[in-house]
């Protein structure tokens, strides 16, 4: 299926979605390990997927749900954060934010805050 003009992903962000898929880090293979497969709950998500001018880390299109694992790469970027959230709401996503630490040490609720954000029985906020 052809995409219009207006869908296209610039050949360079799928090259970099393609990059950080192969060089996932720890904390990221083990939150894909969660959805992969419709694991959680019967969702279909994808992990590092382009959208707009950004490369997400996980998405689910039938939730309109995006899920960003954040760790120490995002420390003193809150506002370059901010953005991306903002860009990703005005159209149409809703972004739930997860640290690495509570990831690791909440294995479970994370899991189950997914699903509920993606059931919409929650709005999204930052897990931590």
């Amino acid at each position: 299926m052809a995409r219009d003009k207006a869908h296209r992903i610039a050949p360079c962000r799928t090259e970099r979605a393609r990059e950080l898929r192969q060089d996932a880090p720890i904390p990221e293979r083990i939150l894909w390990g969660m959805p992969r497969d419709r694991r959680l709950d019967g969702l279909k998500f994808r992990r590092q997927v382009p959208i707009g001018p950004y490369v997400v880390d996980f998405y689910c299109a039938d939730a309109s749900l995006v899920v960003e694992l954040d760790g120490e790469t995002h420390v003193g970027r809150k506002d370059y954060d901010d953005k991306r959230t903002e860009f990703l709401k005005e159209n149409g996503l809703r972004v739930l934010r997860i640290t690495n630490d509570d990831l690791l040490t909440h294995n479970d609720a994370v899991a189950d805050a997914i699903i509920r954000v993606a059931r919409r029985e929650v709005e999204p906020e930052s897990y931590c």
